[in-house]
């Protein structure tokens, strides 16, 4: 295994282990360092079999990831809806109170 398929491999697992904490600043260094490794990746590996599998690997953790970020993102909007609605109703409840 070369060493740039290696360290594809070791920041997906890096990745996976981020989502899973749900560590948001971890991921996004990371995904950077999964982009540099994967132009390494693509121009040092001879192996195209092995390569393909960390890619479609890699892959499926991406789709995983924006299916997490997605959840998020609709909850965190449901938090910012909930905060805006109770500001709004302090603001009518001063008015007349």
């Amino acid at each position: 295994m070369s060493s740039s398929v290696q360290r594809l491999e070791a920041t997906g697992l890096a990745l996976r282990d981020a989502l899973a904490k749900q560590d948001w600043a971890a991921i996004g260094e990371l995904d950077v360092q999964c982009r540099l490794a994967v132009d390494a990746a693509m121009v040092d590996s001879r192996d195209e079999e092995q390569l393909r599998t960390s890619m479609e690997s890699l892959l499926a953790l991406y789709r995983e990831l924006v299916i997490v970020c997605q959840t998020e993102q609709q909850r965190l909007a449901g938090e910012l809806v909930q905060l805006n609605q109770s500001r709004q109703g302090a603001k009518v409840y001063q008015l007349f109170g």
